[in-house]
This record gives C-alpha cells, structure tokens and sequence, in this order.
C-alpha cells in the first residue's frame, strides 16, 4: 500500500511540474502561494459547512495543490527559509480547522441531518488533527523527527477531499460520516504512535548515557 501511496505522489509531482515552472518564471512569493491556498481552504470550509460537499470537495482538492507548490517553488529559487517553514505550517493548521469546522458547523446546523454524535466525532478529529501536529513539533523541540503514524496530512487531505469530490453526500451522508470517524480514530491512533516513538527514542538516548 505504502509504494502504491509513492507512486502516486510521483505522478503527482510529475503532474504539477509545469505549474511550478510558470510560478517560478512569474517569480510569485512561496508566502503568497501559501497565503493563496489557504483562503481556498477557508471557502472549502464554508462551502462544506453549507452542504456543497461535491463543490468543496473539488475545490479543495485543486488547491490542495498549493500546499506542494510553495515548497517546490522555495526550493527551485532558493528562497526557503526558516519562517517560511513556520509560516506553512501555521497556515496548515488554520487550513485544517476551517475544512473540520465547516463539516462540524454543518451537522451541528442542518435542520435534516443534525447530528450531536457526528458533532462529538467531528471535534474529536479535531482535537486530533491538531494534536498529531503538536505531537510532531513538541518532538522537533527535543530535536527528534517524529513524523511518523498511520495519519500524515497528504493522507488527511485526500480523505476530505476526494470521497466528498467524488460522491458528495452519499448514501444519506454515510459516506462522510465514515470519513470523519476514519479521521478521528487514526488522529487519535497518530499522536499515540508519535509519543510512543519519542518515548522510545528519549529512552534509548537516555539509557546510553554520557561517557565520564
């Protein structure tokens, strides 16, 4: 599963090279591309909060390409940097509470398919989403790379993305229902996972010692 998941990042890849050289030719700021897919993000979040699931689906499955393009175009005009990295970042954040938002706004407000569990599983995704990613960044503080865990972000955007893109609201919105249970339990299962390999690696590190 892990190869075919590369392969098809290499096509991608492959796929979006001619977007990156005409940003690069048009020498458009990595910041900005960042800055631009994020507001895309935020009107997939307002576009599911309100039901347009196919619309926001695609939507964000187009731009979601941004979230490649600007380290791509960092790297191709030598213009990566430190706080552009923590600019992405943060941004990556605001990105993913708009999109959950917006699916937690829509079952607390639809009048046909309110939903008190689906509200309870939504802010549990989250919760999670936001803490695989402090996980991740407590870790960078130790000076250890704890991106590991069943739950990556490209793999989180497409499981927003693509079922709602493809298939709207399903099967009397199971189809979603599913994808959000799926993003709370492998959150959940991420961050587990990344304090366990922390714990591991500061334990062996620490089980070493320091020689006299």
């Amino acid at each position: 599963m892990r190869r075919i998941w590369d392969a098809i990042q290499r096509g991608y890849l492959r796929l979006i090279e001619p977007v990156v050289a005409v940003l690069v030719r048009w020498r458009v700021s990595p910041n900005a591309i960042t800055t631009f897919g994020t507001l895309c993000t935020i009107v997939t979040g307002a576009l599911y909060a309100k039901g347009y699931f196919v619309a926001g689906g695609w939507l964000f499955g187009v731009t979601a390409a941004f979230d490649v393009l600007d380290g791509m175009v960092a790297r191709r005009t030598g213009t990566a940097s430190t706080f552009g990295a923590f600019y992405d970042s943060t941004l990556d954040r605001v990105a993913d509470g708009a999109v959950l938002g917006g699916i937690l706004y829509f079952w607390a407000s639809d009048p046909t398919y309110h939903s008190t569990a689906m509200v309870a599983v939504t802010l549990a995704a989250i919760i999670g989403t936001f803490m695989t990613s402090y996980a991740r960044a407590r870790a960078e503080a130790l000076g250890l790379d704890a991106k590991v865990g069943i739950m990556q972000r490209p793999e989180r955007v497409t499981l927003l993305a693509a079922p709602q893109g493809l298939l709207g609201f399903a099967l009397d919105g199971w189809v979603l229902r599913a994808v959000v249970v799926v993003l709370a339990v492998t959150a959940w299962i991420t961050v587990w996972q990344r304090v366990q390999f922390v714990r591991r690696t500061l334990a062996a590190t620490e089980g070493q010692g320091t020689p006299p």
